[in-house]
């Protein structure tokens, strides 16, 4: 199941950052005051930018990068000047030997 990471401007010109399966669902428990307490206290006014992910594990990830950057550079995800990829650090995985491969000494 996708996840998606967005980016909602509130009415003081701040961005709230989250991750969600349903954006526009999550949107509306924002303007509702069900959302997040950041948003209780700063009003959504519009969801700016969403990023779909492959699962909660990686939207998850993202969202912590993306908290953590200056409101300038968050403006500059929403305006497509800036890719995700570029504020995550890459993962690096580890690749096990196929053990097939290897022939068994004899």
């Amino acid at each position: 199941m996708p996840w998606f990471l967005y980016l909602i401007e509130c009415a003081d010109g701040s961005l709230y950052t989250g991750i969600a399966t349903d954006v526009d669902a999550r949107f509306a428990k924002h303007v509702s005051g069900e959302g997040a307490r950041y948003t209780r206290s700063h009003k959504p006014v519009e969801v700016r930018a969403s990023f779909e992910l492959s699962g909660r594990a990686e939207a998850s990830r993202a969202e912590y990068w993306v908290k953590r950057l200056p409101a300038a550079r968050k403006w500059k995800l929403v305006r497509g000047d800036l890719e995700l990829a570029a504020v995550m650090p890459a993962v690096e995985v580890e690749v096990e030997a196929d053990s097939s491969t290897h022939a068994e000494a004899r």
